[in-house]
């Protein structure tokens, strides 16, 4: 049977985003898919018994999109997200019984964004995004300039900014009145949580003086009706993800503490909803509760709460008392990542899938649906074989390698090393089309979480913070921990050959290649993916750029040296590796000027260098850019690999 192939990146699909009904019985959830023939992804809103007792039941049938199911109160209608009729998401309501079409409630410019049934039922809060009125101009030309006075007026994947903030909005339900906007100015607002008693929403948002050179995020509050929010916490951190306790006396959210001091765990933190004193609840767990991107707040389960913590590649739920009173404890744990979870009245949900297993619905033990079966049944998948590799100071790294399809015992295979993005971010046991891909093409893959990563303490984070506060900064125990576990898996695994191997990865991964191939000459191939080369002209260019202060411990202008140190760029002239340096044209968070001056400088010294560019796409374009974007990359991948790795 044959392994994954590029085009088959059209066939992929999964669950995501289960909602249970107030009743606890009934699950509402997400099946995407991609449309070859447009190019396009897809989605519609399923329904099953929480307890197994009868197939799952498509609920919406719209051509294009449907996301976001969220119950009424009364169980008996689901608000929902869809593009079917225009390219914004829209709002609409469907009963969940009898038939009926959807009801469309909202027809902004922009897309409806976490919404939020009021506890009555008769109102939906949600937020959007507010056009200037410039936008109405369709001749671009003839739109006037943008003038701007704050940093973090661009956002990869969203685009402008700060002509376009994010605002509350609060509809009937009914659709029998176009929505209210209850927030304005030039900051953020999102993600509103109606209070019990439905007179409070509680919301996310930066609107502190200096909201765009301090990085901190507060959970507001403000009356539903509109009017002035009051700040409910301390500006000393990020936060999102409110949810009020059932007797609304509490507010529970997600909470990275610190400001310019990256990285650090994600904590599950409860807070007096008329303010006082926040109150950690994870802090003894040791793992970042907090992951990117966020999957959903934490969901109280009576007087506890449910929240999701990454753990050793795995994504896995816990519950602890919401009083402080205890320490977390697993729900549901396994070799598997959440795509989503829910709570009512005891019973829980999750989507999650697993290296050879897109994702599927589960209660408990029991799997409600297959929608992936077809795919896996119809060609090889490979599974991950874990193992431990040491780095030169006795640090143990978790690893995996995927032997390749076909795989025959006695025979020799090229090894592609993998390192993921980030750094604070894990590799983990889940479906990947990019080891599959490469492995149906003949490779073995390894992959490991280096420190830097999360998933671990939060020491093992926080190693590679520096070089001018707080420790060595990248390319140091990292990349002694990546060529550990090369070192290992060649000492292990007889099947690699040693004169057959390969670096690549896609954004702090692309740092890494750069660095990598730059630093050593062992590799015979290289791919450096959406990269930050040169630090000190991504600081001033990226959506992000006074981030760097918080991982380096200094603004880049600060000290140049020490970022022109930290950049891969530095050591060009010893790159001798064959490079392919691939970038998206729409980048905003590394922009398209690191991939162009890498190249510039090795085409200039005549070095094997190669740079693909892709049109219309951002930072995501490995993960959710065009799907046909998706299978030519793959297929430029394996023909620049194929040069260098195949055997003769």
């Amino acid at each position: 049977m044959a392994g994954m192939v590029p085009e088959d990146v059209y066939e992929l699909r999964g669950v995501a985003d289960p909602r249970l009904s107030p009743d606890g019985r009934t699950v509402a959830f997400v099946v995407g898919r991609i449309d070859r023939e447009a190019n396009e992804y897809r989605g519609n809103i399923w329904l099953a018994p929480a307890d197994g007792s009868a197939p799952p039941r498509q609920l919406t049938f719209g051509g294009r999109r449907d996301a976001d199911p969220r119950w009424s109160p009364d169980g008996a209608s689901l608000a929902f997200t869809s593009n079917r009729v225009g390219d914004a998401m829209q709002l609409y309501v469907i009963a969940v019984s009898g038939g009926g079409e959807a009801r469309k409630i909202t027809d902004l410019k922009e897309d409806v964004k976490h919404a939020a049934w009021s506890p009555d039922g008769s109102r939906i809060a949600f937020d959007s995004r507010v056009r200037a009125d410039h936008y109405d101009e369709e001749d671009e030309k003839k739109r006037p300039p943008r003038r701007i006075t704050r940093l973090f007026y661009k956002l990869d994947n969203e685009g402008w900014t700060a002509d376009r903030p994010s605002h509350l909005f609060v509809v009937p339900a009914d659709g029998s009145a176009q929505p209210t906007q209850l927030t304005s100015g030039e900051w953020q607002d999102s993600k509103p949580a109606w209070s019990p008693d439905g007179k409070r929403l509680a919301f996310v948002s930066g609107r502190h003086d200096d909201w765009d050179i301090v990085p901190a995020e507060d959970i507001y509050v403000m009356d539903a009706k509109g009017g002035e929010p009051s700040v409910l916490t301390g500006t000393d951190g990020l936060c999102g993800g409110p949810s009020w306790s059932p007797d609304g006396s509490r507010v529970a959210f997600l909470y990275t503490p610190g400001v310019f001091d990256e990285p650090r765990h994600g904590q599950v933190a409860v807070i007096p909803a008329r303010g006082g004193t926040l109150k950690l609840l994870s802090a003894t767990l040791d793992r970042n509760c907090s992951s990117y991107p966020e999957l959903r707040e934490p969901v109280w389960d009576g007087d506890n709460l449910l929240f999701v913590a990454e753990d050793g590649g795995n994504s896995h739920i816990y519950r602890v008392p919401a009083d402080g009173s205890g320490r977390p404890e697993l729900v549901v744990g396994g070799d598997q990542v959440l795509t989503g979870f829910d709570a009512v009245l005891r019973t829980i949900v999750h989507a999650a899938s697993t290296p050879t297993s897109l994702a599927e619905l589960f209660a408990g033990d029991r799997q409600l649906t297959e929608v992936g079966k077809p795919f896996a049944v119809g060609r090889e998948l490979r599974a991950p074989e874990r193992f431990m590799a040491i780095s030169p100071d006795g640090s143990e790294v978790e690893a995996w390698i995927m032997r390749p399809v076909g795989f025959q015992k006695g025979k020799k295979y090229p090894l592609l090393l993998n390192i993921h993005g980030g750094p604070f971010t894990q590799y983990g046991n889940k479906f990947f089309d990019e080891f599959q891909v490469y492995a149906g093409a003949g490779y073995a893959v390894v992959y490991s979480n280096p420190r830097g990563s999360s998933g671990y303490s939060e020491a093992w984070g926080r190693a590679i913070k520096g070089p001018v506060e707080g420790g060595p900064g990248w390319g140091t125990v990292d990349y002694e921990d990546v060529m550990a576990v090369v070192d290992e898996a060649l000492k292990r695994y007889e099947f690699v050959d040693p004169d057959r191997l390969g670096v690549m990865g896609g954004s702090y991964g692309g740092y890494m290649t750069s660095w990598i191939v730059g630093h050593t000459d062992r590799f015979q191939v290289g791919i450096s993916e959406r990269a930050v080369n040169d630090i000190l002209s991504e600081g001033g260019s990226s959506d992000i750029a006074i981030w760097w202060k918080a991982v380096t411990g200094a603004h880049y202008w600060e000290e140049p040296e020490a970022m022109r140190k930290l950049s891969p760029a530095t050591y060009a002239k010893d790159i001798t590796t064959p490079l392919l340096i691939i970038h998206s044209e729409n980048d905003l968070r590394c922009p398209v000027g690191q991939g162009e001056d890498l190249f510039t400088r090795l085409r200039a010294m005549k070095r094997e260098v190669e740079f693909v560019r892709f049109p219309a796409e951002g930072h995501e374009l490995s993960r959710s850019g065009s799907p046909f974007h998706r299978v030519k990359r793959f297929e430029i991948i394996l023909d620049w690999l194929g040069r260098y790795l195949k055997e003769p």
